[in-house]
């Protein structure tokens, strides 16, 4: 078999598990990358290469660079616009900061910033502004270079087929009218959003809580039905362990025994409705009688990650104990301390004495109910870290020193005042971004060697006949937008770069559009709150539905695209 053939099984493997969404975006580019190698398709030498791409070090450093920026007082500004105004005007001052912001710091970390600033608010409703914000987020993000990891990505891809590297605001002409047409699309469209702070008892947020009956409770020998367990306001019995055989759904007349499990789903507040009972026992339940309980949400960043509770050792990490976890509005199934987190999960907790003032809340989580997490650096050293940003940035645009050595030199200053720990680099080293990368760049070059890539171009031009080149711009956006929606943003610019530039070298004109074409399409994800990792946040931590990220996302999509389908051919002519 050919390894244009094996490529081609090889890259149906890894846009199945992606779609499918149950590994590890990291772990599937890899092991794609690696059966590559291992069928002789790569060398160990050109594989090396493709994880030392100059794009792939600039991005590395700038993600750890804005490990300081998140630290100055920008994102903490952020808490100073909200006031008192109208929902409009506060959408108006908060979507275009963000949108401003985001052009020059970690989507993530803004993000991670909104969720906390507008929980504590009391003028307007989470919901009304979290995922009108976040979008503007995502806008704001495609205004420059280093505005999200999507942009720095392309470049890589760029440079490595031996382009002229992407200019730093390069994007903005499109984008800067992406951002004055979609933030007063946003604001429009905020009011149309449901409040969710009084869920109906249909709507329940499903928080998953986990409880034991002790051996001499009095729920023992007698039904579900007999306990009452049926009769819980916003609290519903979903699940009955018993040793170690699950029984779901729950026959109302079951009759209880000692060591049963039992698992509810149910709203935050229903869980003091649990202390009626006598003999049942759960996480924190000692702790939270009498307790103000808190809602944490966990960073995408956050150790925690991929591990389970048991796993983690969470009480004697936080000195707080996991009463209930949430995951959008899908029931959760199985043991509460066996659940894998994930990045915007939503832990009910019932805190000890230390947990307000542990050190790692501002590095687990996204936000913390009635805390503020953000760290700040003084007044002096933020002025330095901004200035000295600003100045790296500056002497690149000016061509007097590269981009990626201004980075190290400003990492080392940023050590220097303390700015930045090596602790805090280690945690924030994009591992999984550079496996992404590396991997996708070396698939990328054999999908060009291999003619796979040309193959592929052959497809979409056969499907488009007749169209022209404008039709082939169009055909390569589409075929973006759609897959960022399917997988994540970085994979989407991944699989459609060496199509788009195939496709520009078919037709013998500037690859520049379909570069273009690439950069937005890998940067629309509205729809689906799978698609990136700011929409997963937001639609935990705002109680959102799918549906509301139809709302929102569609009418957004159509302005976005139609914007870049007519303003690039302009701007970048073919």
């Amino acid at each position: 078999m050919s390894d244009l053939w094996l490529l081609a099984i090889v890259l149906f493997g890894l846009l199945a598990g992606l779609i499918a969404g149950r590994i590890n975006p990291a772990v599937l580019f890899l092991f794609a990358f690696l059966i590559c190698y291992l069928l002789g398709m790569v060398t160990l030498d050109a594989a090396l290469t493709s994880f030392t791409n100059t794009g792939l070090v600039t991005l590395v450093l700038l993600v750890l660079a804005a490990t300081a920026l998140e630290k100055t007082s920008l994102l903490g500004k952020l808490s100073q616009v909200i006031g008192n105004s109208s929902l409009a005007m506060t959408m108006a001052k908060l979507g275009f900061s963000t949108a401003l912001l985001s052009s020059f710091t970690n989507n993530t970390a803004v993000v991670a910033s909104l969720i906390g600033v507008v929980r504590r608010n009391q003028a307007h409703a989470p919901a009304k502004l979290l995922l009108p914000l976040n979008y503007a987020t995502i806008l704001g993000g495609t205004l420059t270079l280093i505005g999200t990891s999507t942009n720095l990505i392309v470049n890589s891809f760029v440079e490595n087929a031996g382009l002229p590297a992407l200019g730093f605001f390069e994007f903005t002409p499109v984008a800067a009218l992406i951002v004055l047409l979609g933030i007063p699309l946003l604001i429009m469209l905020a009011n149309t959003l449901p409040d969710r702070r009084d869920e109906t008892t249909e709507e329940a947020l499903p928080y998953l809580l986990e409880a034991h009956v002790a051996k001499g409770s009095s729920l023992v020998g007698r039904s579900v039905v007999d306990n009452k367990l049926r009769a819980l306001k916003r609290l519903y019995l979903v699940e009955l362990e018993r040793s170690g055989i699950c029984i779901c759904p729950v026959p109302p007349q079951l009759v209880l025994q000692a060591d049963d499990v039992l698992r509810f789903s149910g709203a935050v507040e229903s869980v003091e409705l649990l202390h009626q009972f006598d003999g049942l026992d759960w996480f924190g339940k000692h702790q939270a009688k009498g307790q103000n309980l808190v809602e944490a949400v966990l960073a995408p960043s956050s150790s925690l990650v991929g591990s389970s509770l048991k796993e983690s050792r969470f009480r004697e990490q936080f000195d707080a104990a996991v009463m209930a976890i949430r995951r959008g509005h899908h029931p959760l199934k199985g043991g509460l301390g066996d659940i894998v987190l994930q990045p915007g999960d939503v832990l009910l907790l019932t805190p000890g004495d230390g947990f307000s003032t542990n050190a790692k809340l501002s590095t687990e989580f996204a936000a913390v109910s009635g805390l503020d997490l953000n760290v700040r650096l003084d007044t002096k050293r933020s002025r330095i870290v901004l200035a000295g940003f600003v100045l790296t940035i500056g002497l690149s645009l000016a061509g007097i020193l590269p981009l990626a050595k201004g980075l190290v030199l400003l990492l080392l200053s940023y050590f220097a005042i303390g700015a930045v720990t090596l602790s805090e680099l280690k945690r924030r080293f994009p591992l999984e971004l550079v496996v992404i990368v590396g991997s996708a760049l070396g698939v990328a070059n054999l999908m060009m060697s291999t003619g796979l890539a040309e193959g592929l171009a052959q497809g979409l031009l056969g499907a488009i006949n007749g169209y022209g080149v404008f039709g082939a711009f169009v055909g390569v956006y589409l075929v973006t937008l759609l897959l960022t929606e399917l997988v994540t943003n970085n994979a989407a610019a991944a699989l459609a770069f060496p199509i788009a530039y195939a496709v520009a070298l078919n037709y013998g004109v500037d690859p520049r559009p379909f570069i273009m074409a690439v950069v937005f399409g890998a940067s629309a994800s509205f729809i689906s709150p799978y698609g990136y990792q700011t929409n997963l946040m937001v639609f935990n931590a705002g109680n959102y539905r799918f549906s509301d990220f139809v709302r929102l996302g569609l009418p957004l999509s159509l302005l976005y695209s139609l914007i870049v389908i007519f303003m690039v051919p302009i701007i970048f002519p073919f």
